[in-house]
């Protein structure tokens, strides 16, 4: 038998929110979900797109396996920043998960068409947040135990 708690290296996981409130809940929401993961927060566009292009003060950051991305962000926004994301092969792969106190329907049909893994409204539905990582805990564990060329 094969106990996935012990399997592999735990998800790296990068948090892109301005709000300090909003990102103590994540981080809480994320502790309690037992999947084992580094996080590193970043507050905003430019930041998120230097992390995941190891830039500047993030030359030695690891490659993120999952992005919390808020949309409402100061200076380059959540939008611009998933799209520079799916424009570049070498990052158009990364999982995103959008955040948005947006209900509307259009900002969830463009962030679809750029292809998003989950979508999320503030504030956040704690239930929906359990449901959308016990899913990625699942996911993470096969992924890691399966060899890549039997995915």
């Amino acid at each position: 038998m094969i106990h996935t708690e012990t399997v592999g290296r735990p998800m790296e996981i990068l948090l892109v929110e301005d709000s300090l409130m909003f990102s103590r809940i994540a981080i809480g929401a994320l502790k309690n979900s037992h999947l084992r993961h580094r996080l590193t927060w970043v507050t905003d566009g430019e930041q998120a797109l230097d992390f995941v292009r190891q830039q500047g003060i993030f030359q030695k950051a690891p490659r993120p396996d999952l992005i919390f991305l808020d949309l409402g962000l100061p200076g380059k926004d959540g939008r611009e920043v998933l799209a520079e994301l799916r424009a570049d092969a070498d990052f158009k792969s990364i999982p995103v998960v959008i955040m948005t106190a947006s209900t509307d329907e259009a900002t969830f049909l463009e962030t679809e068409r750029l292809q998003v893994q989950g979508y999320l409204t503030k504030p956040l539905d704690m239930e929906k947040f359990n449901k959308l990582m016990v899913g990625l805990n699942q996911y993470w564990h096969q992924d890691m135990i399966l060899p890549r060329s039997a995915n």
